[in-house]
């Protein structure tokens, strides 16, 4: 049974990759869309939404199917319950692609307000932190996931200083209250992908180390 199960835990950990592989290219289309602008990708990168879904459906399927099949104990355990709470911000990012695109759609029917250069930074940042912690799932890596958690401080901060930028733009001129708000928005997705990111990241440290980390302050450890 050990050697079935062991089999079993590396498609599951495959199918994650997979989803999550997903997850960084709707991020990344979200962005060139709106930057482009380019409208056909929104809605493409809109639909692409529901293949997510999808596999976030049958992974956790799957990770009911191990429990019930195998009763996995300590380590399988955390890695099968932890798959299934990556799964869920996997998919929730993806959701948060989706919205960036809608609001794209609407900026694209308006002039620019000023050009795309911190927010694809900040996007940029954000898909950073999304591989990297997939990479500490895969190879079990605490100390990078622990990087992960603290580096979000990095990303709240531009949040920050972007919302300041677009009440100074929003004061100054009422008429592009709504452009700055729809980008304010943008902004706010891009934290919340970070904070789904740092989600993931807390979840790898608690299955390699068996340790609960939420709601601390994270620093990396050495390498």
């Amino acid at each position: 049974m050990t050697r079935h199960l062991e089999e079993e835990l590396t498609l599951l950990k495959e199918k994650i990759l997979k989803m999550g592989a997903l997850v960084e290219s709707q991020i990344a289309d979200s962005i060139k869309a709106l930057v482009g602008p380019d409208l056909k990708l929104a809605e493409q990168t809109i639909q692409n939404d529901h293949l997510v879904n999808a596999m976030d459906v049958e992974i956790d399927e799957e990770c009911i199917r191990i429990l019930a099949l195998y009763q996995p104990a300590a380590r399988d355990l955390r890695f099968v319950t932890t798959a299934m709470k990556i799964t869920t911000d996997l998919e929730r990012m993806s959701d948060l692609s989706e919205d960036i695109c809608e609001r794209a759609i609407e900026l694209a029917q308006e002039p620019p307000l000023k050009p795309y250069i911190d927010i694809p930074r900040m996007a940029k940042k954000a898909r950073k932190m999304v591989h990297e912690t997939l990479d500490a799932f895969v190879n079990m890596d605490s100390a990078l996931a622990r990087k992960v958690c603290a580096r979000d401080e990095e990303i709240d901060n531009l949040t920050d200083q972007i919302f300041r930028e677009l009440l100074s733009y929003m004061v100054e001129d009422p008429k592009t209250i709504t452009r700055a708000i729809r980008i304010s928005f943008i902004a706010k997705y891009i934290e919340r992908i970070g904070d789904h990111a740092t989600n993931v990241a807390e979840m790898v440290v608690y299955l390699v180390e068996g340790k609960i980390i939420r709601h601390t302050k994270i620093e990396p450890t050495e390498a």
